[in-house]
């Protein structure tokens, strides 16, 4: 057997390299030892294998030479899923509901179908369907919508130089409460520890401000979140920015946010 010189570099190479398959690399340290002259008894002993196997990759690579020694795809079983029966799925999970269900199952639509449960799994998969999540949206009839929206995310992606944009939003309705014995401290080999029962106090609302910019949140907390208690909000804000730079305040239509003092104290 006689190699070219790039024929015994690339049998080289692929024999250390750390990406070829073990069966690859055994198959080049094959050939390079039959290209040295030595008997297929000798190669086998030296590789590990046995001498038929030295001789099945000393013909292959003689009749069809590198392409020889990589393995040839296998074609596998043959497809038992039609094109129809996917599109049967695939058009009842987008067009129709099951009779006594509001959303597909595997299962359900299995025995619609007749296919298995992970076939219909692997169709779901493959089109990007995923029936059991629904999720909501929200249509406006405001004709300045588009108008307004390219101003807020304007202010988000480009805020004007010396300005500050903000965030706004609160939190109702959150529990106010304290556990019935003090919290004891981590030690060494003992995690923190809190008793089970704890006490209430009512519930405290959270107006936040969030700087886009920096992330930077101001915080205020109230009993309660009436346009009131916004706007004693929106006066700690006045105090706590500096003068010097103009604010830009994005915040939901919430009544609390709209009403007249409100709108006051933001203009």
């Amino acid at each position: 057997m006689v190699l070219t010189e790039e024929e015994r570099q690339t049998l080289e190479r692929w024999a250390r390299r750390r990406t070829s398959s073990q069966a690859l690399a055994q198959r080049c340290r094959i050939v390079l030892g039959c290209a040295a002259g030595k008997p297929n008894k000798q190669v086998a002993a030296e590789v590990g294998v046995w001498p038929q196997t030295v001789g099945v990759w000393r013909r292959r690579f003689v009749e069809r030479r590198l392409e020889g020694l990589v393995d040839e795809p296998r074609p596998g079983g043959p497809r038992t899923i039609t094109d129809e029966q996917v599109e049967a799925v695939v058009v009842a999970t987008l067009e129709r509901a099951p009779k006594d269900a509001t959303h597909w199952s595997r299962t359900a639509m299995a025995s619609e179908t007749g296919l298995s449960k992970s076939t219909v799994g692997r169709i779901w998969k493959a089109f990007g369907l995923n029936p059991h999540q629904i999720d909501t949206v929200k249509l406006s009839n405001d004709p300045q919508f588009v108008d307004k929206v390219r101003d807020v995310v304007g202010l988000y992606l480009d805020p004007p130089e010396k300005a500050l944009v903000l965030c706004v939003d609160e939190k109702s309705q959150i529990q106010a409460l304290d556990r019935s014995a003090p919290v004891l401290p981590m030690m060494p080999g003992l995690p923190e520890r809190r008793t089970h029962d704890y006490l209430r106090h009512g519930v405290t609302t959270l107006f936040a401000a969030l700087d886009v910019a920096t992330g930077q949140i101001y915080g205020s907390i109230h009993r309660r979140h009436r346009a009131v208690e916004f706007k004693k909000f929106l006066t700690k804000l006045d105090q706590q920015i500096p003068a010097e730079l103009d604010v830009h305040l994005i915040c939901d239509n919430y009544a609390t946010h709209v009403c007249p003092e409100s709108e006051v104290m933001r203009m």
